[in-house]
């Protein structure tokens, strides 16, 4: 089922299939798209692991991406109140650093930042189960933050089932699946269509977009191929 994703500004949670499958990019594109409208789009990635200092600051790739395409400016210290150094799971990277990640400051951070704009779009970390202390995943902040998720699926062998698999944790978490992207991991993959088509069949979500591997990957190239993006000419009105 195809279907173009809202004309009207929307909030969201973009959680993936796995890490490294492009949650950044598709997040980006759904702010790109919203900015591109005329709304007020803030974007979050609530936690980060992986930074270098650079400039004087640590640094982030994706906070970095999202902070570039948003139309509503924010201090970094609530739009990813947790940015660790390790490139590793969240509760190892802030166990590395002698911290803890409380959920309450994650939920007063996204309020203040859902006060000052029409949309925000948050990134979760990971994939859609990843523990961010003992007793509390990326899962359950999704489920608290109250927001639909919107699902990228790394288009690579195996992809189905993680798809299928994913899509059934959101809706066990009493979560609406809102839509879902289709985003080329492996540009070698064979049957790449019918393996898109068989999520699609199955999923249970509309899918907004199949985005190729770009050779310039930011927000303007990938929102390109979501569906409603005027880039295309569509009428979203």
């Amino acid at each position: 089922m195809n279907q173009s994703i809202p004309a009207q500004a929307f909030s969201c949670f973009v959680t993936g299939t796995d890490t490294e499958i492009g949650k950044t990019l598709v997040s980006s594109a759904l702010v790109h798209v919203q900015a591109q409208r005329g709304w007020r789009v803030a974007a979050m990635k609530p936690v980060a692991a992986g930074a270098e200092w650079r400039d004087g600051r640590w640094c982030n790739e994706d906070v970095d991406a999202l902070a570039a395409c948003v139309s509503v400016k924010l201090p970094p210290e609530i739009t990813t109140p947790y940015l660790f150094q390790a490139p590793a799971a969240p509760h190892i990277a802030a166990a590395l650093e002698d911290k803890a990640i409380d959920p309450q400051h994650v939920l007063n951070c996204f309020n203040q930042v859902r006060a000052q704009a029409d949309a925000v779009i948050v990134e979760g970390v990971g994939g859609f189960c990843v523990p961010l202390n003992d007793g509390y995943d990326t899962a359950d902040l999704a489920k608290d933050l109250g927001l639909p998720v919107v699902l990228v699926v790394g288009m690579r062998l195996g992809c189905i089932s993680q798809a299928l698999l994913t899509a059934e944790a959101i809706r066990a978490r009493g979560l609406s699946l809102r839509g879902w992207v289709a985003n080329t991991v492996d540009p070698q993959m064979l049957y790449l269509q019918e393996n898109t088509d068989a999520i699609a069949q199955r999923i249970g979500a509309p899918l907004w977009g199949c985005i190729p591997r770009l050779e310039v990957a930011d927000a303007a190239a990938a929102a390109a191929f979501l569906m409603g993006s005027e880039l295309l000419g569509s009428d979203t009105n």
